[in-house]
C-alpha cells in the first residue's frame, strides 16, 4: 500500500482542485503553498476516503530535531489543511530535557513567545505518508507560522530553506546522502516504574535494556542474520513509508545497526532523517525493542554512533555534477575544494549544529573511525572530511563523519551550507590531504558542547546567515543544556572522591 497516489503530484492527477470552502482560510491568505502543494492535498483527501484514515498526525521537528504536533481525527483534518493546527510557541525554548531555557512569563520574554501563546502548524502535504504501524493513521510534516503569518524564526525547516535558497542565488542545488548508525537494544522493562518519571530539568531514570549483539565483527553476516526479525521490521516499515532505504548493516559496536539512504535533494534528506529516526523508535518500542540515537549510551561505549553526511553540489542550469574533476583536477574540482575550504574553515563553528549534545563529544577519540581534528583526506575514515567517489558512477562528493545520529538534520544540513558558501566565495584552499588524521598539525574538534557553543556565536559567518537572534537562541539552549550537566555529580565523581578523600 502505498503512501500517496503514485501519479505525480506536480500534474494533480485526478486529485480535486482546490475547493471553494478551502479558500480564504489561514494558508491561502497568506499564500504559503505552492501549486503542488494544494495538488497534494487533494490526494491527501482522496486518499484518507480510500483507505478509511481515523486520525492524522501533523509534526514539526523541534530545535533538537525531535518532532512535536497534534494528533486530528479524520473530521478535523479538512479545516486543518485550510487553517493549519496552534500549538504552544514556548515549545521552540525548551532544552533536551524539556525545560525552558528562555522566559516565557516574564516582561523580558521574547515577542512572539510570551505566554506560551500559540504559533501555526502549517502542513507540508507534498510529505503526507500512512503509518504501516498503526491503524488507519496518516502522519504529515509542518512548518511554522505566527499567528499574523509571519515566518517563526526558529523553524529549523524553514531556516534550512533559507540556506539552500541561498545557494540556488549562486546557481547550485545540494545532493545530500545519509549513513545513519544508532543502537538498538531488547527491552527488559514493559511497565513504567516511578523512578523513570521525571521533571523539566531533571528526567527519569532511563530504560533498562540488553544487548541484541555482541560485537566486534563489523559487517558480520551471520551476526545481521541473529537479528533478522529486526532487521525485516525496519525494512517493511522504512520502505512502506516510501523513504529511499538502500541498506541495513551490522555495525562494529554491540547492538549497533547502520541504515543508509540514497542520495536525494538536501530538503528531502533532513525530512527522511527526521522521518526515519522516529519510525525506528517506533517500530523497535512496538515489537519489544529499544532504539537509540544518542551516540554513546552506556555499555556500548566501544564504538560510538556517528551520522557521515554526504553532500556534493549539481548546478541548477543544467543539472551538471560540478564536485566532478575537469581534465587538469584530481578528486575534485575547484568549486568542490573551495566548498571543503569552507567545510574545514568553520568546523569548530558547524560542531555546535553536527554534534548538538554532551554526550556526542565523547565520540571524538583517535584511531575509532570518528575524527578529533579538522583535516580532510582521501578516502581516509579517520579524517573529517573524506572525498571520494571520483571517476565513478556516484561522482565525486564529500563525506563529513563529524556528526552525530542526534543532530537535527535541518541544522546539520544547513550548517553545511552555510559554511560551505562562505568557501566558495572567498575561494578557500584546504591544504593537502592528510594521510595521518590523528596525528597531524590541525586544530582540534571542540572538546565539548560548550567549546562548541562558545566557538559558534564567535563566528560571523553564522550569524551573517543564520542571523543572530538565532544564534543567540540556540546558543541559549545549548549552554543551558551543558550548565545543567556541568552541575551534575556523576558517578565517575562519586566513584573517584567520595572514599579517597
Amino acid at each position: 500500500m502505498r503512501s500517496v497516489d503514485e501519479r505525480p503530484v506536480a500534474g494533480g492527477g485526478d486529485a480535486r482542485p482546490m475547493l471553494a470552502a478551502d479558500r480564504g482560510g489561514f494558508i491561502d491568505r497568506h499564500g504559503l503553498w505552492s501549486p503542488e502543494q494544494y495538488a497534494a492535498a487533494g490526494q491527501i483527501r482522496r486518499v484518507i476516503d480510500e483507505l478509511g484514515l481515523e486520525l492524522i498526525r501533523f509534526s514539526f521537528a523541534d530545535q533538537h530535531g525531535v518532532l512535536h504536533g497534534k494528533t486530528l481525527t479524520r473530521a478535523a483534518v479538512a479545516p486543518a489543511l485550510r487553517s493549519g493546527v496552534t500549538a504552544p510557541s514556548s515549545l521552540l525554548l525548551k532544552d533536551s530535557s524539556g525545560r525552558s531555557a528562555l522566559p516565557v512569563f516574564t516582561p523580558d520574554a521574547e515577542a512572539g513567545f510570551a505566554g506560551a501563546g500559540d504559533v501555526v502548524l502549517v502542513p507540508d502535504p507534498t510529505t503526507f505518508r500512512v503509518l504501516p504501524w498503526a491503524a488507519k493513521t496518516g502522519w504529515i510534516l509542518c512548518d511554522l507560522r505566527f499567528p499574523d503569518g509571519s515566518a517563526v524564526p526558529y523553524c529549523t525547516r524553514g531556516l534550512l530553506r533559507e540556506q539552500l535558497d541561498r545557494l540556488a542565488g549562486q546557481g547550485y542545488a545540494m545532493t545530500v546522502g545519509v549513513e545513519l548508525e544508532f543502537h538498538v537494544f531488547r527491552a527488559e522493562e514493559q511497565v513504567l516504574a516511578a523512578d523513570r518519571v521525571g521533571a523539566p530539568g531533571a528526567p527519569g531514570r532511563p530504560p533498562r535494556v540488553g544487548p541484541i549483539s555482541g560485537g566486534a565483527q563489523l559487517l558480520h553476516e551471520e551476526g545481521l542474520d541473529r537479528v533478522d526479525d529486526l532487521v525485516q521490521l525496519l525494512q517493511r516499515g522504512l520502505q512502506r513509508l516510501d523513504l529511499p532505504l538502500r541498506s541495513i548493516e551490522l555495525e562494529f559496536g554491540p547492538s549497533q545497526l547502520e541504515i543508509t539512504m540514497s542520495a536525494t535533494g538536501a530538503a528531502a534528506a533532513a525530512d527522511h532523517v527526521v522521518l526515519a529516526r522516529s519510525a525506528i523508535r517506533q517500530l523497535c518500542r512496538r515489537a519489544g525493542y529499544h532504539a537509540t540515537f544518542m551516540s554513546r549510551p552506556a555499555g556500548a561505549a566501544t564504538a560510538s554512533t556517528g551520522w557521515h553526511l554526504h553532500q556534493s553540489l549539481r548546478a541548477t542550469a543544467d543539472g551538471a555534477a560540478v564536485f566532478d574533476p575537469g581534465p587538469d583536477e584530481t578528486l575534485m574540482s575547484s568549486t568542490a575544494r573551495h566548498w571543503l575550504g569552507g567545510l574545514l574553515a568553520h568546523a569548530p563553528a558547524a560542531a555546535a549544529f553536527t554534534t548538538p549534545t554532551v554526550n556526542g563529544y565523547k565520540r571524538y577519540l583517535p584511531f575509532s573511525l570518528a575524527p578529533d581534528r579538522v583535516v580532510w583526506g582521501a578516502d581516509n575514515k579517520g579524517a573529517m572530511v573524506r572525498v571520494v567517489g571520483a571517476g565513478t558512477d556516484t561522482g565525486a562528493r564529500l563525506e563529513n563523519r563529524s556528526g552525530e545520529p542526534a543532530a537535527n538534520p535541518y541544522l546539520y544540513v544547513a550548517a553545511q551550507v552555510v559554511s560551505g558558501l562562505d568557501g566558495l566565495a572567498r575561494g578557500l584552499d584546504p591544504g593537502e590531504p592528510t594521510e595521518n588524521p590523528y596525528a597531524a598539525e590541525a586544530v582540534r574538534l571542540p572538546a565539548s558542547l560548550g567549546a562548541a557553543v562558545d566557538a559558534l556565536t564567535a563566528d560571523p559567518v553564522f550569524a551573517g546567515a543564520l542571523g543572530e537572534r538565532v544564534i543567540a537562541w540556540y546558543a541559549r539552549l545549548k549552554r543551558d543544556e551543558f550548565a545543567r550537566y556541568l552541575a551534575h555529580v556523576s558517578d565517575w565523581e562519586q566513584r573517584e572522591y567520595f572514599d579517597l578523600f
